[in-house]
């Protein structure tokens, strides 16, 4: 039999209990049959197949990502309006370089780590095998690597899953490599898992949410013995630690999907309706209104790259920075249209509302800190100084001591009557990156971490947070958590992964030098040592005591910041350069000084 063509018709209402994910599944048959038979289900097949009450998924035949429906936006919901073109069936799902899931069934993995790895003549030269090997394969095309990939480790719990933020330092590896197959593949197949149906707790999220990892199964097709089908299973916080749903996925994928285009010169991808509408999606899902009085995004403890419980619930500065990052992304790439009109408006507001409020309120140099120390308390006025009402008593005494002439960085969070003063490494990296920061603070925080490099750098960069929660702190905040112990994962470990930021800021800023010390520190044992998720102590010295080793995203990190320093010119794909309509709005708005408007009340 050819390639079969399966038109699917929709009738007035026969999605009204289904979300998107009905419509737009990424369930995919790969038949695996010992006679020489193919079939394809009808239309009416599919019908039934929709109407079923909460049904999670649709069943199809594997695609090439290119005949993946198109998408647009009318009422709200996704809408079929093309056919799905079904390509050949498979005769054996597994290709070269692919791994099989371990039992074939519903906790097979996409991805099997081979059980002995050779010695290579280099540490990049194994770094590359080890992403190889890390990839993850949905009907024998790439998708993205897993998060870690340790042949010993008989208990990989979801670090056999593809993560959203894990992969894209991978992303970005496979781009100045050359290799956009599987970049343009996880940016397609995760677009589709944004529509899928998400309900924890008969609660469902809005539209708009990208899901945290996804995992490739292999299950057996219901009514045929010989035959299976590889399936997508997305997670959306529905499984994860905490339940917390992972607001930086989408702002990540919006980055990559900028930095894919940019490097590989292919805008097509961006210019497809369903990314166009998913893009906005995300920006809509971020600007909707709320209760807050602040542009920042108010965010739940544990929704990015630190996903427990570490007292970063409220405007955490890493969700800032990305968020950011993304709008202006989001910006340059959205096709100017009548139905775009006012979402670009509400972005380009938020965007200079945004950068005024962190540059203003999250800016921490000596002489902020001496500002804070003297500031008065409970002003009630419109011109008040101590606008947030900080109590002169929160700052620290080791903070007084850290802190240097030199230098400066952005808190990590604020909120009224409260100030973090740890600094958060991503977030500070970011802001230089996004140019959030200004010239003068980007120095600043890059002068900070240069003056302060037996504390952040140490024995293997980077500090996630610097510095850690200890004795009564630790256990209120954290809750007593047995694996964010003082000077451990999120509560001041180090994680290699940070090495690629580090390198985009100070390649940014000019001052490659400061990111080529700090990969020459990484190279001495980070091979050696099998590629930890993370290291303890407060000088790195140890490996993570729950870390895993051969972790992607480190692999990936440090192939990037080798990659960057060979060429520096490449890092513009990654970063955003000063937007003048933003610095003149933000001018205007110092002008004006702290002029107090007249009220005006409506009767």
């Amino acid at each position: 039999m050819g390639i079969a063509e399966v038109a699917l018709h929709t009738m007035p209402g026969a999605f009204t209990t289904h979300s998107p994910a009905s419509i737009l599944s990424l369930r995919a048959v790969a038949r695996r049959r010992n006679r020489n038979t193919n079939s394809v289900p009808n239309a009416r097949a599919l019908q039934g197949l929709l109407r079923i009450p909460r049904l999670r998924s649709v069943r199809r035949l594997c695609q090439r990502i290119d005949d993946l429906a198109r998408v647009t936006e009318g009422n709200g919901t996704w809408v079929k309006d093309a056919m799905n073109n079904a390509s050949q069936v498979l005769g054996d799902i597994s290709v070269p370089g692919q791994a099989v899931g371990g039992n074939g069934g519903l906790n097979g993995s996409a991805a099997k780590p081979p059980p002995q790895r050779r010695k290579s003549s280099s540490v990049e030269d194994e770094a590359w095998e080890l992403m190889q090997e890390s990839m993850v394969y949905y009907c024998g095309s790439p998708v993205g690597t897993i998060a870690a990939n340790d042949p010993n480790d008989s208990d990989p719990v979801n670090y056999d899953q593809v993560f959203i933020r894990d992969f894209i330092p991978s992303g970005i590896a496979f781009l100045l490599k050359g290799e956009y197959e599987i970049v343009r593949n996880f940016i397609l197949h995760t677009l589709q898992l944004q529509s899928w149906e998400k309900t924890m707790d008969c609660h469902s999220p809005g539209q708009g949410l990208m899901p945290a990892s996804f995992k490739v199964r292999t299950i057996p097709l219901d009514g045929d013995e010989d035959a299976t089908e590889e399936v997508l299973d997305p997670d959306f916080g529905e499984a994860a630690i905490g339940r917390v749903a992972p607001v930086d996925s989408g702002l990540w994928w919006i980055i990559l999907l900028r930095a894919y285009g940019k490097c590989s010169g292919d805008l097509s991808v961006q210019e497809r309706i369903d990314v166009q509408t998913g893009m906005k999606m995300i920006v809509k899902l971020c600007l909707a209104d709320g209760f807050d009085m602040f542009p920042t995004l108010l965010v739940t403890d544990g929704s990015c790259m630190i996903d427990r419980r570490m007292g970063i619930h409220g405007h955490p500065l890493e969700i800032q920075a990305l968020f950011y990052s993304a709008l202006l992304c989001a910006r340059e790439m959205l096709t100017p249209e009548d139905g775009s009109a006012d979402l670009i408006r509400a972005l380009n507001n938020r965007l200079i509302a945004l950068s005024f409020h962190i540059r203003e309120y999250y800016w921490l140099d000596m002489q902020k800190l001496n500002e804070i120390y003297r500031y008065k308390t409970e002003e009630y006025s419109y011109d008040a100084v101590n606008k947030f009402n900080i109590y002169p008593d929160q700052i620290s005494p080791w903070l007084v001591e850290w802190i240097p002439p030199k230098g400066g960085y952005f808190i990590g969070n604020l909120q009224p009557a409260h100030m973090d003063f740890r600094f958060f490494s991503l977030g500070n990296l970011w802001s230089i990156v996004s140019s959030l920061a200004t010239t003068h603070q980007s120095h600043a925080i890059l002068d900070l971490i240069e003056s302060k490099w037996s504390d952040l750098v140490a024995e293997m960069p980077l500090k996630i947070c610097y510095p850690a929660l200890e004795n009564q702190e630790w256990k209120i905040i954290t809750g007593s958590d047995p694996k964010n112990t003082p000077w451990s994962y999120h509560n001041g470990g180090s994680w290699p992964t940070l090495l690629w930021q580090l390198t985009v800021a100070c390649i940014k800023m000019n001052r490659p030098e400061l990111a080529a010390k700090a990969i020459e520190v990484a190279e001495k044992r980070i091979a050696t040592d099998k590629w930890p998720e993370y290291y303890d102590t407060k000088k790195a010295r140890f490996i993570g005591k729950q870390a895993r080793l051969y972790q992607t995203w480190s692999i990936a990190g440090f192939l990037v910041a080798k990659l960057l320093i060979e060429k520096p010119d490449a890092a513009r794909i990654l970063w955003n350069d000063e937007d003048a309509e933003i610095l003149n709005a933000l001018s205007t708005n110092r002008k004006r000084g702290k002029k107090v408007l007249k009220k005006t009340y409506i009767v």
